[in-house]
């Protein structure tokens, strides 16, 4: 007499899978932070950090790049994208570079002014606590 076996559903492949979905979500949320195009050095601040949303828009300075939105840009593309800013009091993250020269900071604010953005935020490194 042949006994039958009872068949079972064999749940390897799909722990496999659920372990490949796991480890995807947790590697894309973990790169996805900001979009930030330059590496940059930052100052040094004792101040609070501020809150910062995915919503607002980030301006970055290097001694030799600028970059919007994460998009490396010329300061004509800078101006272009300024312009088309509909809400005037969304908040603008500005990162500077410790070694930029004043002169090129200070065409970025010229620029922000010109098309009345006020809200702006400069981004600093905390300062390690001296003991």
């Amino acid at each position: 007499m042949k006994r039958r076996e009872s068949l079972g559903v064999d749940l390897t492949p799909v722990i496999d899978v659920v372990f490949i979905l796991l480890i995807f979500f947790i590697v894309t949320s973990v790169f996805k932070k900001e979009e930030l195009a330059l590496v940059l050095d930052l100052p040094k601040s004792s101040a609070k950090e501020s809150e910062v949303s995915k919503d607002d828009i980030f301006i970055e300075l290097s001694p030799t790049k600028l970059a919007i939105k994460g998009i490396e840009v010329s300061f004509e593309s800078l101006e272009d994208n300024l312009k088309e800013v509909k809400d005037k009091t969304k908040p603008l993250i500005v990162r500077i570079d410790e070694k930029v020269e004043y002169k090129r900071v200070v065409k970025v604010l010229d620029l922000l002014q010109k098309y009345d953005l006020n809200n702006l935020a400069l981004i600093t490194e905390k300062e390690e606590p001296r003991n």
